[in-house]
Order: structure tokens, then sequence, then C-alpha cells
């Protein structure tokens, strides 16, 4: 039952009325709920135990030393030293020393070290620098929580309330009856830990306060040195909240030692010889994490722990977030319902007890040493993101496309923290045939400059296929793209707009797709996709046309064509030729490097489930009707979940193109390459399309002419639509501009000589090289192979890689 996640049966709560102590199965007495009239209660409330104690670790930071956590007495009597990250062994001397103790273990912890020493004899260790180190010890106080069920948390910018909450809900529902939490938070500007210990501070009061009306045992354990990495930024800060968008956007705050990750591996050891040894279970939940909702007739999670053979049991959290936290308040655990819907694999805590695990396993953050947790058994519990990074919208804990309200949490926020959160909106997609057969018609979206001589043959062969309507955004034009696409506007071909980029601060191409949004050609389409005059839909089923497709994707809404990167095949010269019968080399199907080389482009169904176009797919999901996409790869086979928001290029485990791909003539002859690169790009205005861009892609590896099954029909409309004078004309000018371009740029030394580069015997024969490189070789440029390499002859499994920038090999 506790492997159960969302969506599980779960128990159902009532609100607390009064409170009884009744025993539990180890003979303590715990707090559950009962609706006993108040009159027949005549015993006092049971008051909160919160205490605040120091662990008074001392930095040293010399002979090899760093920080002495804790000094100890064991359960043996022996005296034990713990010292932080960067001790190592090889400080202490190990022979004998006059006036010093002789050390009776001495080991490395997770590059931490532990040294045991009599405990009658010298309070004080010879270092091998031949300094000496005195030692006083502390007493243990595992009476504090001797049989008890225990949290060991850890503490940051949490508020006593939220505290509360957390420790209340386990005290009803689960049994909980102490907590060890670790304050991470540092001393106040002026103060330390040490000097506010002694007495009590505005925190303990209020959560005493808080915790009115349970017998909760709570020590604050306070610490005097920071206890995190030293390099790191604070957890409760959104750099460290895993999910969160943007990082590479947000300004990075300095290092936070205080309340980064933990860096004290030992620290787990130190808290368990000093306080937990005789807890009766122990479960390693933070102040914002809760166990998911009991099962009625299921054991607790502490007596699960007691239950394990060996004694340890696993913990899986799952981070959640509210929709929204209402104005000026803090948020509780009732506010979070909600969870991403392609939520990443668990993380894991682990619990324990303690003496039935053995008292010699060191405890470490994520695991007991030695001890294997019992298979087959794991407890699910929750992260409160809003809680655990204070003062930050879902959105910028989590991507609002990807959070979905989970019934168990609404029960949980409802039923257990008697909450009223605030709810994500309810989506209603388009009413539509089942079918993709049936969908309607379909449209492409696509931005062009100078594009005229390959205008005719890309708009033939789309007809050809069954593409029904092209919705075309010109800037900038000056070889008659744009006169022809009014030309052809006219004939009722296609419709023509003007990109509306300078009105906005977009880039040209994302700016056509949002002024695209608004045409009814749109709209009011069954299936659209973004794609440009360089890219040809293969359809490889049936007879390569979309009415094949469509039949065979059934119920499916979505389907993404993985590109295949067709190179020049070596041809230098500008043809006035089908593009689709001149250049028929390109990437093998399987070629992971580089990263563009499996891009797609995405035929959707118009059912409202996405906000937005998107030059690889739709964007904006409507993360309430996530679960109504049907989505392809070309092969027919479903894509994965965590493609549903971001993805845009095909992996191992996804790419196909059994179907159809997305034939991609980047780059087409040498000549007109350098017409595209005078031209510019279109949606990276300020990349230059050099060597480099060449080189990634223009692949002649091997050869696919599946496309050429079309060519005749593709010839026949093409000839079709060249009757007619006027769109012959346009397309004769269009060829006559786009020469005269070629000419006057060869007639430029720099181009010569970049022209001269793009078809020396060097450059064809590295475009037949690709699958052998690795990302960072495509990232540095051609220039980085050695020539060695173009006279070998390599193995298929032949590999070549650089180190990338910071020196890791890619």
């Amino acid at each position: 039952e506790f492997a159960r996640g969302p969506g599980s049966a779960h128990a159902r709560f009532k609100k607390p009325k009064r409170h009884a102590n009744l025993p539990d199965t180890a003979g303590r007495r715990i707090s559950i709920t009962t609706n006993r009239p108040e009159s027949m209660t005549n015993t006092a409330p049971p008051a909160p135990d919160v205490q605040r104690h120091l662990l008074d670790a001392v930095p040293v930071h010399r002979d090899g030393l760093t920080v002495r956590l804790a000094c100890l007495r064991d359960s043996q009597g022996r005296v034990v030293a713990y010292f932080g990250m960067g001790t190592l062994p090889d400080a202490f001397a190990m022979t004998p020393k006059a006036g010093c103790a002789s050390p009776i273990e001495c080991h490395e912890v997770s590059r931490a070290t532990l040294v045991s020493i009599a405990g009658d004899g010298p309070m004080r260790l010879a270092l091998s620098s031949g300094a000496e180190l005195d030692l006083s010890p502390q007493d243990n106080q595992t009476g504090l929580f001797a049989g008890l069920n225990t949290i060991l948390a850890f503490r940051f910018d949490e508020t006593a309330g939220q505290v509360a909450e957390g420790l209340i809900y386990h005290h009803r529902h689960h049994g909980l009856q102490g907590a060890l939490i670790v304050n991470r938070v540092p001393p106040a500007p002026g103060g330390t830990p040490g000097a506010a210990s002694r007495g009590d501070d505005a925190f303990a009061s209020a959560l005493r306060t808080a915790l009115a009306g349970t017998d909760l045992r709570v020590v604050l354990l306070d610490c005097s040195v920071p206890l995190g990495k030293p390099d790191q930024v604070a957890e409760s800060h959104p750099l460290s909240a895993p999910d969160a968008p943007g990082k590479d956007r947000m300004a990075r705050p300095d290092p936070d030692p205080w309340r980064s990750a933990l860096n004290e591996g030992l620290l787990h050891e130190v808290i368990k010889t000093r306080y937990l040894a005789r807890a009766r279970a122990v479960l390693t939940l933070d102040v914002c994490d809760v166990l998911a909702a009991p099962v009625s007739g299921q054991p607790s999670a502490f007596n699960l722990c007691v239950r394990a053979q060996h004694g340890v049991v696993l913990l899986i959290g799952r981070r959640i977030y509210p929709w929204r936290v209402r104005a000026g308040a803090d948020a509780r655990f009732g506010d979070h319902i909600c969870q991403m819907f392609d939520r990443r694999r668990g993380f894991a805590r682990w619990g324990v007890a303690p003496e039935k695990a053995g008292l010699q396993n060191t405890w470490r953050a994520t695991r007991v040493a030695f001890v294997k947790p019992d298979p087959g058994v794991t407890i699910p519990f929750y992260r409160a993101m809003a809680i655990k990074v204070p003062g930050q919208s879902s959105a910028e804990l989590a991507p609002k496309t990807a959070l979905v309200e989970m019934p168990d949490l609404l029960a949980l926020s409802s039923d257990a923290f008697c909450a009223k959160p605030v709810r994500p909106p309810v989506s209603k997609p388009r009413t539509a045939p089942k079918e993709a057969a049936d969908a309607g018609r379909t449209v492409i979206i696509t931005t062009m400059k100078n594009e005229g001589p390959f205008i005719l043959e890309w708009l033939a062969y789309h007809r050809v296929i069954g593409v029904d309507d092209f919705l075309i955004y010109t800037n900038d034009c000056t070889d008659g793209t744009d006169t022809m696409l009014d030309l052809l506007q006219a004939r009722g071909l296609v419709q023509h707009r003007q990109n509306p980029f300078r009105d906005t601060d977009l880039k040209p191409q994302h700016a056509a797709l949002q002024a695209a949004e608004g045409e009814p050609v749109v709209q009011n389409c069954g299936w659209g996709i973004c794609m440009d005059v360089d890219e040809f839909i293969n359809i490889k089923i049936g007879d390569g046309t979309l009415s094949a497709l469509y039949d065979a994707m059934g119920h499916a809404n979505m389907i993404s064509l993985t590109w295949r990167l067709f190179g020049n095949g070596d041809v230098q010269a500008f043809a006035d030729d089908p593009v689709i019968a001149q250049f028929t080399r390109c990437a093998p199907e399987v070629i992971r490097k580089p990263h563009q080389a499996w891009g797609f482009k995405t035929l959707f169904r118009n059912l409202d489930i996405y906000k937005k176009l998107g030059v690889h797919r739709p964007k904006g999901l409507r993360p309430d009707l996530w679960a109504q996409i049907r989505w392809l790869n070309g092969s027919g086979k479903a894509l994965p979940t965590d493609m549903f928001r971001n993805g845009w290029r095909s992996t191992i485990d996804s790419y196909g193109y059994d179907w159809v791909q997305l034939n991609h003539y980047a780059v087409r002859s040498a000549e007109s390459f350098l017409v595209k690169r005078d031209r510019g790009r279109v949606n990276h205005v300020d990349r230059d399309q050099g060597l480099n861009y060449w080189f990634r892609m223009n692949h002649n590896v091997t050869e696919d002419r599946s496309i050429l099954r079309l060519l005749p029909r593709l010839q026949a409309e093409r000839a079709r639509l060249m009757t007619d004078p006027g769109i012959a004309a346009a397309h004769a000018h269009s060829i006559a501009c786009h020469r005269a371009k070629i000419a006057e740029l060869r007639g430029v030394s720099a181009h010569q000589k970049f022209y001269g580069e793009l078809t020396a015997p060097r450059m064809e024969r590295l475009c037949r090289m690709q699958p052998h490189f690795g990302s960072a070789v495509f990232a540095a440029g051609p220039q980085v192979v050695p020539d060695d390499l173009l006279t070998r002859d390599l193995p298929p499994d032949f590999f070549f890689t650089i180190a990338a920038p910071g020196g890791t090999p890619a």
C-alpha cells in the first residue's frame, strides 16, 4: 500500500475535535484523533516540550583539520571525536605519545574522519604535525527520545507555523512523538548561535505556542559553524529548486554555507550518538516534508521501521507545489495540491529503528551504511516546495505548464489540513473527430526571405501530398520572393503576409508565428505544422500522402517529423532543378551529434491543448489536458511524457523514420549556400552561417532516395503551375536574381575564399565523417579535426572528440 503513488486509495480524515493519549505498540503514549465530547474529559490538555540545544562544533583549520563537529561518549564508554569534511585520517598520529590518547579507531567516512579513544584516559589527541588537540567530551542525551517515534529534520527559513503544521499532522495521523530539528538558519547579525542557545528565542517560543495541545518533544539543534557546502547557494533559493525554470537567467547570489546543501556527512552519525540511539524509530524528513495520507488498516511508517528485517526502510519523496498562494499569506501544506505531470524520479530518504539496525552502522545523509532497506517496502512522502523555497510564485519553482492537480493531494489538503487551496483553472479542448483522418484541412505556417528559386518546387510537392493551405510571412526580400507570393495569393494558392517583427521585440520567425495565431486559416485548420521552405515532408507509407499518414495515426493528435539532414552531395553550382532530385546524400538514421541532427517539426491537431504556435512544436501546454495528448514519433510509436512540454529533438529512444521523416536541405549547392549565408538566418539573426554551420548541417554520409517516388507527381504539378505566364515570369525573375547574387558574391575576395573552403577536398571529406565526431568538435569547428584522420580508413565505431570548455571531453 505504501508504494502507491498519486491517485491511490487514501484514508478520509475527520476534523479533530479532541485528542486522547492512548498507548501504541511500544508502550508509549501517542496523540490520536477522537470525537469524544469535551464534557466527558477532565484531564489537562497536553503541553509540548520544546528545547534548544547547541551542537558545539569548533572550527580548527590547522594541521590538516577543518572542524571538530562533536566529541561524545558512545554507548561503550569510549570517547568519539567527529571531524568535518576535509579532515582525513592521516592528520592524526597513530603512535603512542606521552600525555595523549592512543586512538582505538580512526577511519574516514565520506572525506571526514571519526576518531575513538578510551573514555578513561587522556582527553588529548596527537596530530601528525606534532601538535596536540584537546577534547572536551559532551554527555549524550539519548534519554530525550528513548522509545519515541521521531523525525530527524533540517530547517532553513520555514516559519514556526509551517513547522508546527507538519509536526501536528504527523502527530495526529502517523504517530509522531518527537522531532530533532537541525536549525540551519545563521545567527542574527552580531550574535552567535551559542549565545542565543542559552535562552529562549522568538522561533522556539512561537513553535511552542503553535504546538499547544500536543505532547510532542522537540529539540531545536543550533550549530556554531555553518554545515553547508561553502561554494553553493542556499537550499531555500530558487537556484536550488530542481524544477525551477529559467535558471540560466537568474542572478546567482553569493554562496551561503549556512543554508546550502549539507556538507558535513558525519552530522547524522553525531545526532544518532548524542540523541537518537534509543529512539523507537526515526524518519529522515525535513520540516517541509509530509508523509502521504495513511492507508486504513496498514502499519504506520514508524511501525514499518520496527518491523523491517534489518530495521531500515526506504522513503521516496515527490515535490509538490501550490497552483497559487493567496496574496499576503505564507505557503502552507494545504496549498500544495499540484505535481508535475512529467515529474522526474522521486528522491530517497530513509527510516530506521536504531537498535534493530545496529548502532555500529554509520548513519549517512542518504542511507544507513551496511544495511539494506526491506525490499518491496517504500514509504511515500511529499516535499512542499513553496515552504522549502519561500517567497516565490509557483511559476518560479516549476513550469506552470507542468503542474496538474492531484486527487490525493487535494484530499490531503481538505481532510488533514482543513485548507481551501487555490485550484488551477479547468481547460476545455475543442470538440473534434477522434480519427486523425477526419480532422479537416492541413496548413503550413512558414517564414521566407529571398527563397524565390525554391518556392514552386516546395509548394508543388506539398500540394501533391495533401497540404491544403499555406500561410507565408516574408521580410526584406530582394529577389522577387514577396511579389511571387502576392501573385500566388491572387491565384488562391497561398496566403502571403508581411512579417510584423519590426513592430515587436521578437525575432522574425517568432513574430510571424505570433501573428499567425490570429489568422482564420490557422484558427480553423484541422492540422497544422510550422516548417521552412528547405524542409519536405517525406511520408514513406501508403501512397506517400498525408491521407495515408493520418489513416495510420488513428486517434493520435500529434506526430513529430524528425529531421534527416541532406547535404550538398559535392554539388557546387546552382541549377534550377528539383532540390529533392539533386541532393540525395544525407546523414544516417542514427546520428546523435550534432544535436541539430535529430531536431523535429510537429504536425499537430488544432485542439487547443497548447496555447500557441512554436518553431518545432506547439507551446504553452494547458497542463490539465496533458493526458489527452496522443503524440507519435515518425515510426508511429508514442513519445514519452517528458517531451510534452519542451521537447524539440529526438533521442536514441524516441527517433523514428519508418512512417515519415522531414528531409531537411539546409545547405543545397555550395553557390546557393553563399546566398543563404549573405541573407542571414530567420530565427538566429545574430549568428553567422559559416564553416561551422556547413560542417554541422552538410551531411553526405549515406544516401536516401525514398522521396523520389513522388518526383513525377511533383514535376507534373510544378509544370501545371508554370503554365500560368505570371507565375512562370516571377519564377524566372527569382532565378535571375539568385544567379546575379551568386556572381556578385563570388566577385568579392572574402566570399570567394569562403567558397573555396566549402568546396575543398578536405571539407568534402569531413562532410562524410560526421558520425565519428563528438559534440565539442561541432562546437569548435572543422579546423580541430587532425588532417591525418581524413586519409585513414576509419572503422564504423571510431570516435574523435576534444575537450569542451572547462576541460571536459564531450
